[in-house]
């Protein structure tokens, strides 16, 4: 009997097993998985079934979609009728006849969803967002111009139209999420999925995949030659090494395959899409590309398909892009600052009557192209904060230690009561709306920096001096003061490298998510 099988025996005969609940044998799963690793023994083969909802998900699921997109177009078709003859109340009652209503327009907005793959591919959520914003252009256009064609076009409401494609946007995009949140509630019509490879870039890739609305995985195990990561031998099904992929793909019925080994050689991949491409419909594998901007990425092939050659963009390189955030800034921004005022005032008064000094403090910082300007916040400290700070750094060896880490104390006590609540909820920030007005910050860009931390960019501060830093951005939306400091030089480089203007709405929508969770925050 191998020692595995040995281990594994003693294990199950032992009264611990019957008596303890489910997170007890969730450990002790994860110590046989250890004693694996130490013993450099396979896991045993599991069989892995997918249900009749997952297996037929590929026919399901686009149907069940076309319904709610119909239901949201036609939400957003009500809404709007009843809006515009509301705002409009002495012009000509809106008459649109039953047939354009319930049929011409939604299914006019289904077919252009249909050619733009959201019915057949599962891509990210912030991804599906920025594909249905375009794609519902292209339809309201197509329904002007066959109104034009059927001159019904002077019968019909600018209003109507403009308040159609606004709210055909919020609702299918709303309809969408409530739908896979339903879905991935009840484990209904998700893609089943089977993983070759469960190294560290598996886990990683694991772990955002199952997190995103917008994919709806089932793994439903992996295949492995060499010994996996832990956080995936404990979690899903070992089904055998790669040689036995066919038979896998057969027992399980999955029709989609992810290689998740970058270190596996060129002709170790060629020899697997070969060998399965028969077998399902899809094949997607991780290349070794180091950190590049993949997000820039496009591929062309070329002399018929056998080389294939990539091009990088530098998006923030364009003119139009350029123009484009600044005004997604600005007008956002003025927008804002409109609505906040009253919270501006609040907080200001707050501070006033918490301790003496001034409510704003000027802190300066480095910006684009490496210019220093000031940057405003609430002010959060004592007048004395310096002082006590060289003090507290002369005193304390392990104080000193983790400021020169990161320039943060967990435990710092030059903050003032206010200022610990600002802090924890990001609201000592807020001040910066006035430093995007100025054209100095962005809404969203890389953490806006001090003179003294510029060595420790390295070769990378030329990334950072691109852009104007951000009043929030991915170190801010990824565990803020959780983060190491070579962590946020990455992502800082990582946004300049691969922005898109999605991308910065989905920074801010994550903004509100970690702000309310005060995750990191000190």
């Amino acid at each position: 009997m191998s020692c595995w099988q040995k281990y594994n025996c003693e294990l199950f005969e032992t009264d611990i097993i019957k008596n303890t609940r489910y997170d007890t044998i969730n450990k002790l799963r994860i110590s046989m998985v250890r004693l694996m690793e130490e013993s450099k023994v396979s896991l045993h083969k599991q069989e892995a079934h997918v249900g009749l909802t997952t297996k037929y998900s590929y026919y399901l699921l686009p149907l069940i979609l076309m319904v709610v997109d119909y239901a949201a177009i036609y939400c957003a078709e009500e809404l709007a009728f009843v809006l515009r003859n509301w705002l409009m109340p002495q012009g000509p009652e809106l008459y649109i006849s039953w047939l354009s209503f319930n049929i011409i327009c939604p299914f006019t907005y289904i077919v252009f969803f249909q050619l733009g793959e959201l019915y057949t591919r599962r891509i990210q959520f912030w991804r599906q967002i920025a594909r249905i914003f375009k794609i519902n252009i292209y339809a309201t256009v197509a329904i002007v111009v066959m109104m034009y064609v059927g001159q019904i076009a002077g019968s019909t409401s600018r209003l109507f139209t403009f308040l159609l494609w606004l709210f055909t946007f919020i609702f299918v995009i709303s309809f969408r999420f409530v739908a896979k949140r339903v879905l991935d509630r009840y484990k209904l019509f998700r893609k089943p999925v089977l993983i070759m490879g469960a190294g560290k870039t598996a886990a990683i890739l694991l772990e955002h995949l199952e997190q995103d609305t917008g994919l709806n995985y089932h793994f439903v195990g992996y295949l492995e030659d060499n010994i996996p990561e832990l956080a995936i031998a404990s979690r899903y099904k070992y089904l055998g090494g790669f040689e036995e992929a066919e038979a896998a793909i057969r027992n399980t019925g999955v029709k989609s395959v992810i290689i998740t080994a970058p270190g596996m050689s060129q002709e170790k991949i060629q020899e697997l899409v070969y060998r399965l491409q028969p077998l399902v419909q899809e094949i997607s594998f991780i290349p070794d590309m180091g950190s590049l901007p993949l997000a820039s990425f496009d591929a062309e092939s070329l002399i018929d398909g056998h080389i294939v050659m990539f091009n990088v963009r530098n998006n923030l390189a364009s003119w139009y892009n350029k123009v484009l955030k600044f005004t997604f800034d600005f007008v956002l921004t003025a927008c804002g600052t409109i609505a906040i005022s009253p919270l501006l005032l609040g907080i200001a008064l707050w501070i006033k009557r918490d301790s003496p000094g001034p409510v704003i403090f000027k802190h300066r910082r480095v910006g684009k192209d490496g210019k220093i300007f000031e940057c405003y916040k609430f002010r959060t400290m004592c007048l004395d904060a310096e002082k006590k700070l060289s003090e507290l750094l002369k005193s304390s060896p392990s104080a000193r230690a983790e400021w020169e880490k990161d320039f943060k104390l967990k435990n710092d006590p030059r903050i003032t009561k206010s200022g610990k609540f600002l802090r924890e909820t990001s609201l000592d920030e807020l001040p910066q709306i006035f430093n995007v007005l100025k054209g100095e910050m962005s809404l969203v860009g890389p953490r806006p920096i001090i003179q003294a931390e510029i060595p420790r960019y390295g070769k990378y501060i030329e990334d950072f001096y691109m852009v104007r830093p951000g009043i929030t951005g991915m170190w801010q939306t990824s565990g803020r003061s959780d983060v190491t400091y070579d962590e946020r030089v990455q992502m800082d480089t990582w946004y300049v490298r691969n922005w898109n203007v999605w991308f910065d709405v989905v920074l801010l929508w994550r903004t509100f998510k970690v702000v309310i969770s005060k995750k990191g925050a000190y």
